[in-house]
């Protein structure tokens, strides 16, 4: 029986990194796992990519998918849907390779719902007023929408008891450090190792 892959969900407050991480991870050359690119209405911003960045729809070809039961997790955030879809990530935990998901703090909710067996990773800011500067730097949003973003992130961050490890993003580096050596522990974990050994027992 092949072992089924690992569900990779990395989270955290808007404005803390997620996509700087994950890209950094990504730039390893030994990572073995997948990434699952999100739905979203949202614009692209300067640099991003169709299919690449994410799967950028309209509001209601998105919706469309959320009626046909299309999608892993969804969540509307500050105007915008994000979501991910779910014949992908099913398919590729069934073919035994991990699967990354970068998604918001609303979507992980769901898919810890219906895969309670994923690795769940809340990113953290070092502090507010550091979140606060990092979104203001991006430059692409109002007073407005800043001061909602950050009074979102402040509810985000008391829920981080949801997750099982909490990784502080100060440094992009050191950060994606300690994701991938959280990652090589869950594959060490009993649970998912000990069928192989129960297997080489009974065939000796």
């Amino acid at each position: 029986m092949k072992e089924k892959g690992l569900l990779i969900v990395l989270s955290g407050p808007s404005g803390v990194g997620k996509g700087t991480v994950r890209k950094e991870i990504f730039s390893q050359p030994d990572v073995k796992f997948e990434y699952s690119i999100s739905m979203t209405t949202r614009a692209p911003r300067t640099g991003e990519v169709d299919g690449i960045d994410y799967f950028f729809k309209s509001r209601e070809e998105f919706e469309q998918l959320i009626a046909e039961g299309k999608l892993l997790e969804y969540a509307e955030f500050v105007g915008n849907y994000y979501g991910t879809p779910v014949d992908y990530v099913r398919e590729t935990l069934d073919a035994g390779r991990d699967i990354f998901l970068e998604i918001e703090v609303q979507g992980a909710q769901q898919v810890r719902e219906k895969f309670p067996e994923g690795l769940f990773i809340f990113l953290a800011p070092p502090s507010l007023s550091e979140l606060h500067s990092r979104i203001l730097t991006r430059g692409t949003e109002s007073d407005e929408v800043i001061k909602g973003r950050m009074e979102k992130a402040r509810k985000e961050i008391e829920m981080m008891n949801l997750y099982d490890y909490v990784v502080e993003n100060d440094e992009v580096e050191k950060a994606c450090s300690r994701i991938q050596s959280i990652i090589v522990a869950e594959h060490c974990r009993r649970e998912r190792v000990q069928h192989r050994y129960k297997k080489m027992l009974e065939s000796d």
